[in-house]
């Protein structure tokens, strides 16, 4: 089993920074796949960025690009998302999660692990 534990949410003003951070454990042997989803109130999950093992490959949602830096150490089995000029919009709980399939996908149901989120709030 893997385990995902997601850090560094908050309230921040717009145009502010914030970074998360999702540290995996367990069965993480394998080469896999991070990444990072948001669902926001009365919304559906949305993905926001993703990564290969070895990080040469990334993938990040539109509204998000520029703006939004996905990064991971492996030795330290962690992925990180750098959230800049924050939105509004942006204000969601984030997911961390993880896919055996070591593709950066956008597609939640590839990715078969999943941390219990982190609240992520932009004032205006």
């Amino acid at each position: 089993q893997v385990q995902l534990v997601e850090s560094g949410g908050g309230l921040v003003q717009a145009g502010g920074s914030l970074r998360l951070s999702c540290a995996a454990s367990g069965r993480t042997s394998s080469r896999y796949a991070m990444g990072w989803f948001r669902q926001a109130p009365g919304k559906e999950r949305e993905f926001v960025a993703s990564m290969t093992f070895s990080g040469g490959t990334s993938n990040y949602e539109n509204s998000v690009k520029g703006r939004f830096t996905i990064s991971r150490d492996t030795a330290k089995s962690t992925v990180y998302l750098q959230m800049n000029s924050l939105k509004p919009e942006d204000t969601a709980v984030y997911y961390c999660a993880l896919s055996l399939n070591n593709l950066a996908t956008s597609i939640a149901s590839r990715f078969g692990y999943w941390g219990q989120g982190t609240q992520v709030t932009v004032s205006s």
